[in-house]
């Protein structure tokens, strides 16, 4: 028996079947509001980033930072560890380079401070004390470089280089005086060293390895 014009309809399922709630779910998920809250390439730049400071530093960056306060972050950052660098690390640098000049004195010697003390002792021992007196004072000019107390130019005499070493030393001052004029003596007015002229520079040598600089790198 059919159904009359007043009964009423049936209602619908409760529970669409699976194909309906297939594309009921699809067309909600194309509603334009899903798309605004789908993550931008900016904010998975700025989720990495904050991931990377995290792990780094321990630091877990604040949810509401955008990605242009943690590129500004990252950048600072390396921008501190560059001028650490210029700051600390070119001074020494340029100091290292400038401790072991080729000419020293008018004359051309690379041994460093160490050697140069250990070619004058072996001289000492041989009882020529020209030679001792002479590597003795390079080593004691040698050691003032390689430190960093003195900044010699090129073509730097003796007593230049005296002043300057009296200036950072100031307790020592008379003695770096007499020993730059038993070298000037010995080097170039051919007077004899003696073995007590060698004795003085040899502790003047050692007092001063054991002197810290009053200033670094004095020039006049």
């Amino acid at each position: 028996m059919g159904l009359s014009r007043l009964d009423p309809l049936p209602p619908p399922p409760l529970e669409p079947d699976r194909d309906e709630a297939r594309r009921l779910a699809e067309q909600e998920l194309q509603r334009a509001e899903y798309d605004i809250a789908q993550p931008t390439p900016i904010d998975l730049l700025a989720q990495a980033i904050g991931d990377a400071i995290d792990a780094l530093f321990g630091v877990q960056a604040p949810s509401g930072l955008g990605a242009v306060l943690l590129v500004a972050a990252v950048l600072a950052i390396v921008g501190l560890i560059v001028i650490a660098f210029v700051i600390w690390g070119r001074p020494r640098a340029v100091a290292r380079s400038q401790a072991a000049p080729a000419l020293l004195f008018g004359d051309r010697d690379e041994r460093d401070a160490a050697a140069l003390r250990t070619d004058a002792e072996r001289a000492a021992t041989a009882g020529a004390w020209d030679e001792a007196i002479a590597l003795r004072f390079r080593a004691l000019a040698r050691s003032a470089l390689e430190r960093g107390a003195v900044d010699l130019g090129p073509g730097a005499t003796v007593q230049a280089f005296a002043r300057r070493a009296g200036a950072v030393f100031p307790a020592h001052a008379a003695d770096v005086d007499a020993a730059a004029d038993i070298f000037d003596d010995v080097r170039y007015l051919r007077r004899p060293a003696t073995p007590d002229s060698y004795a003085l520079l040899a502790r003047l040598d050692e007092a001063l390895l054991r002197e810290r600089p009053a200033t670094e790198a004095v020039a006049r």
